[in-house]
């Protein structure tokens, strides 16, 4: 397949017009996972930060679906279909800058082909949506600011402040200002000179002040909880290692992953024929990254889309590379068998997906007994709560009429999952309250919403629901807790003809001792 240069905007139209319908179709078809449920509450109750991340996944939620307004999968998913779609017309304008319109239309679609740009950060709703774009805009004002000869100090501002709301949507972001301080030091000592450096420097702090100020008020317990889940000391553990591997092996797109490592092969060869300024700035950022997530999984259970925004900076490495190996010839270039396979290695990993989700069509559960049933099944997390909503209005109604529960009970969980998706599929509907009654560290931001909603008092009455896929007893959560614990009901859950999972509701009676609440739990911390 040959492209004229001249046509590579019609092809990128395409793209972008492609890419943006499937994406449409599986935002709105799909049904959330526990993460998404999650930041739905982001939204739902903002804050200048929270326990796990910064604010600014709720504050794009809030924008795209009008304040919640529009309360569906599609709108609360919205930004991330509108901002995958920008993000691969950005890489391709980088590619476009750096190179040639062949490199930017090769970044763009091998961009499209990765798992994480195209579902993870393209449909489901994550902190690393806005991530993704800011990373981008910045890494895009930096190259123009250090490759000019004679460069504009708005450029880097500009990207100061793309990096801070980078920071302000996740904290890896950081990652772009330690790669950016690298390469000052090593190559371009007089930009220390340059007073836009401290302004952007100044700009990007600004940004992460919500962030600061919340977890100054909350005894720093983000930073406490992250220090926690990552770190290089404890015992060595390759099984972790290998997971990590084999993850960005898959969320990057296997040909993306195999591409990148050639390509980064190439650049240490000098076989890349790219500016050295654009393969330095790629490197000092992706690079740290890349290996400090890998350092941390020796010891630590990490995950791979961590660092999947270093290797979408790889990609307009792999991108070169390919129109190197893929010269013109009368204005025209060959579309390369790597990047179709990459494609058709999304194409496949979608169909399969949605198919297994949908219909179950690949056994991955084997359990009968009750409890257990479908506990192995992983894509569980993502269907049977639209059919679970329905049916648990039924049964509230009868224990309602019968005077066992009253209308304005609400549902207690002992973790943030699965009480989002409870509190988005099952109460929000119904006018129910969800509050999370456990650890903090296993409620996480439920423990605030807890306040939001008036707390858990003495002497009420709460509905606790438990799933097969993960089940617990109420009896041993909640032992001594509630003055009695009674069965309601079993809901079944069906997908293609056949019970895949089971919801087991509990009426909670009479609570005897409430947990500490968050103004009692500040005060301990003080004393």
């Amino acid at each position: 397949m040959k492209i004229r240069v001249s046509q590579t905007g019609r092809a990128m139209a395409w793209l972008l017009f492609v890419s943006l319908v499937v994406r449409c179709i599986l935002a709105a078809w799909m049904e959330f996972g526990n993460d998404e449920a999650y930041y739905w509450t982001y939204a739902l109750f903002p804050d200048w930060s929270h326990f796990d991340h910064p604010g600014m996944v709720g504050w794009i939620i809030q924008l795209f679906s009008l304040n919640l307004r529009l309360d569906s999968e599609f709108f609360i998913r919205l930004s991330s279909v509108i901002f995958m779609t920008a993000n691969t017309y950005i890489i391709y304008r980088i590619g476009k800058e750096i190179k040639d319109a062949q490199t930017g239309l090769y970044a763009a679609l091998l961009y499209t082909a990765s798992i994480y740009a195209f579902v993870i950060t393209g449909v489901f709703i994550l902190p690393d949506t806005p991530m993704s774009l800011f990373w981008f805009l910045a890494f895009w004002m930096f190259v123009r600011y250090f490759r000019a000869d004679r460069p504009k100090g708005i450029h880097l501002v500009v990207a100061g402040l793309f990096a801070g709301l980078c920071m302000l949507s996740k904290y890896s972001g950081v990652f772009l200002w330690i790669g950016v301080g690298l390469y000052i030091l090593f190559f371009s000592r007089r930009t220390l000179k340059k007073p836009s450096l401290y302004v952007a420097l100044l700009i990007s702090a600004i940004c992460c002040f919500p962030i600061l100020y919340w977890n100054m008020q909350n005894d720093w317990i983000s930073f406490s909880f992250h220090g926690g889940r990552v770190g290089v000391f404890g015992k060595t553990d390759f099984s972790t290692l290998g997971t990590e591997i084999a993850g960005e092996f898959f969320y990057n797109n296997p040909i993306n992953y195999i591409l990148a490592l050639i390509a980064l092969i190439s650049v240490f060869l000098h076989k890349i024929d790219l500016e050295e300024t654009v393969k330095r700035l790629i490197l000092l950022i992706a690079l740290p990254m890349i290996l400090t997530f890998l350092l941390f999984s020796l010891t630590k259970t990490t995950l791979p889309h961590w660092s999947a925004p270093a290797f979408n900076l790889l990609i307009l490495l792999s991108a070169a590379m390919l129109s190197d190996s893929h010269p013109m010839l009368n204005e025209r270039f060959a579309m390369p068998k790597t990047i179709m396979a990459a494609l058709a290695v999304l194409l496949l990993t979608i169909v399969i997906g949605v198919a297994e989700i949908k219909t179950g069509f690949i056994p991955l559960d084997h359990h009968t007994e009750e409890t257990d049933l479908g506990k192995d099944d992983f894509t569980l997390d993502m269907y049977g709560w639209r059919q679970l909503g329905p049916k648990f209005a039924v049964l509230r109604a009868e224990k309602i009429a019968d005077g066992s529960m009253h209308e304005e009970d609400g549902i207690i969980a002992d973790q943030w999952f699965p009480a989002a998706n409870i509190d988005y599929y099952v109460a929000r509907p119904l006018g129910m309250k969800v509050y999370g009654f456990g650890k903090t560290e296993k409620i996480h931001k439920y423990l605030w919403i807890n306040e939001e909603r008036g707390g858990i008092n003495k002497g009420e009455r709460y509905w606790f629901i438990s799933d097969s896929h993960l089940y617990k007893d109420p009896k041993l959560v909640y032992r001594w807790k509630f003055h009695d614990i009674i069965p309601a009901g079993t809901i079944d859950i069906e997908r293609n003809g056949k019970t895949v999972r089971h919801f087991f509701v509990y009426m909670c009676q009479d609570l005897v001792y409430p947990p500490k609440t968050l103004t009692e739990l500040r005060t301990e911390k003080t004393q």
